[in-house]
């Protein structure tokens, strides 16, 4: 008896010399109720809900009356606001960046996890990373994988296909090939290194650099990538290009058709091949076409960017770039035609894009970010408003594009709707984003994984929060 009483004393002298442990063993829950809920799948909105969120995963999604509180749970009364899930972007460059200047050098774990902690700002709690990716990247998104991250969730392609001489790439991380053969050697050690998905580029800067990949090579990508049990995704301009990729057995893309109108034909290869338009970048071929970038006064823009690009982006010299036309940018071999007939480029993106929605072609949110010109996180913003605004999207369809679509084409069960036994993923707002979508700027709150992490409206890139302006409440100034 007095040895049992002497072990559950030691148990418990244990127990408070060691808080840490008990508390890692105990459940963490928080709820947010009187919420309106956006689950993502395009089911109506419910107000006056509750979501219970345990251990980063969400238990309880229902009516308030029905939801039931643990002891010690932190529970928030968010009446009035509006949750949706976390904001998916099938298509971003992580890490690439100092500035305005483009360049291997600056992907390093510092950068790439800038940039991820950025994207959850604006409320992008997973981001896909086509063809950009060292490979320290792909360890961050298996440790990723085995923890609750604080930060945007990875997907990645690795290392992409690029021809040599040819468009694409990351000069310095991506290795050029030529053939069927070293086509099929590099998605071996794509697939070596478990990347999520194989991208390959095949474009030609409209007739600007005389090297573009081959049928032949671009046959070897894809049936080598299905080989491995991975799906490839194509960066296109050409519709023929497009035509003769969907018959290659490509699996997504990720640009829209833009030197003419799709046709039937297209569109209804499309569909019955189940080929993915993963990303149109809508707000990529807008930003190259903007002499004069409308939101550079804004603070839900400003507080994404740092000094040095804010004061490149207002330059004359800019400008004047964008209005003559050809450019040569840091990091490239040849001189690029960026901003040149970027309008008309622009306005037969958005005319294909509703057509493959109207078509009823599988359809994701994506939008290029990370390279210069384009803004991790907020592009995401701009991309849903073109969608509606420009292209004629329901709020509600692009929000689903952008959650749980997306999550259907990452093939991930877990997170990208708000449902019970998924990631605990979410998007806070103060006002109803069907109602207006420039509203997804209005954050209140972002969660990934139950987590609460920093709000842009928090967070000032590379400067003190103190130097932004702005908060979450502030009607949002986007031009759309």
């Amino acid at each position: 008896m007095h040895g049992l009483k002497l072990g559950a004393m030691v148990l418990a002298l244990s127990a408070a010399s060691m808080p840490g442990l008990i508390s890692q063993a105990r459940a963490e829950t928080t709820v947010l109720k009187n919420v309106t809920v956006i689950d993502g799948t395009g089911a109506a909105a419910k107000p006056n809900s509750a979501i219970v969120m345990t251990d980063g995963k969400i238990v309880y999604v229902g009516p308030v009356s029905g939801a039931k509180v643990p002891a010690g749970a932190k529970v928030q009364d968010l009446a009035g606001k509006f949750v949706i899930p976390g904001i998916i972007d099938s298509h971003v460059h992580v890490g690439m960046m100092h500035d305005v200047t483009q360049d291997e050098k600056y992907e390093t774990p510092e950068n790439v996890q800038a940039d991820l902690k950025q994207y959850a700002a604006y409320g992008v709690t997973t981001v896909q990373v086509l063809g950009t990716d060292k490979d320290f990247v792909l360890d961050m998104r298996n440790q990723q994988r085995k923890s609750r991250p604080t930060m945007a969730r990875l997907f990645s392609a690795g290392q992409g296909a690029v021809m040599k001489g040819g468009y694409g790439g990351l000069v310095g991380v991506t290795n050029p090939i030529s053939t069927p053969e070293e086509a099929r050697k590099l998605v071996d050690q794509q697939a070596a290194k478990g990347v999520d998905f194989i991208k390959l580029w095949m474009d030609d800067e409209r007739k600007t650099i005389p090297v573009k990949m081959t049928y032949e090579v671009s046959k070897a990508i894809i049936d080598e990538a299905h080989k491995k049990h991975l799906r490839a995704v194509a960066h296109v301009f050409y519709l023929a290009d497009a035509k003769e990729l969907v018959r290659e057995g490509i699996d997504g893309f990720g640009h829209m058709v833009r030197d003419q109108p799709v046709d039937n034909e297209l569109l209804n290869m499309m569909k019955a091949k189940g080929v993915w338009m993963v990303s149109a970048t809508l707000s990529r071929e807008m930003a190259y076409s903007l002499a004069i970038m409308p939101w550079l006064q804004d603070p839900f823009f400003i507080r994404g960017v740092t000094p040095g690009t804010l004061d490149a982006l207002r330059s004359t010299t800019r400008e004047k770039a964008v209005v003559t036309g050809p450019t040569r940018f840091p990091g490239l071999p040849y001189e690029k035609k960026v901003f040149f007939d970027m309008d008309r480029t622009l306005v037969q993106a958005v005319e294909n894009y509703a057509a493959m929605v109207k078509a009823g072609v599988n359809t994701g949110m994506g939008t290029d970010s990370g390279p210069n010109g384009r803004f991790p996180g907020f592009n995401a913003h701009e991309e849903m408003q073109m969608q509606v605004i420009l292209a004629g999207r329901s709020p509600m369809d692009a929000i689903k594009a952008a959650t749980s679509d997306n999550a259907r084409w990452l093939g991930d069960k877990t997170i990208g709707s708000i449902e019970q036994g998924k990631w605990a993923d979410l998007v806070v707002l103060e006002k109803n984003p069907l109602d207006d979508i420039r509203n997804t700027q209005m954050i209140s709150q972002v969660y990934i994984a139950g987590n609460s992490v920093p709000t842009i409206w928090q967070t000032c890139r590379d400067r003190q929060p103190s130097a932004c302006t702005g908060k979450s409440t502030d009607l949002p100034h986007m031009p759309y």
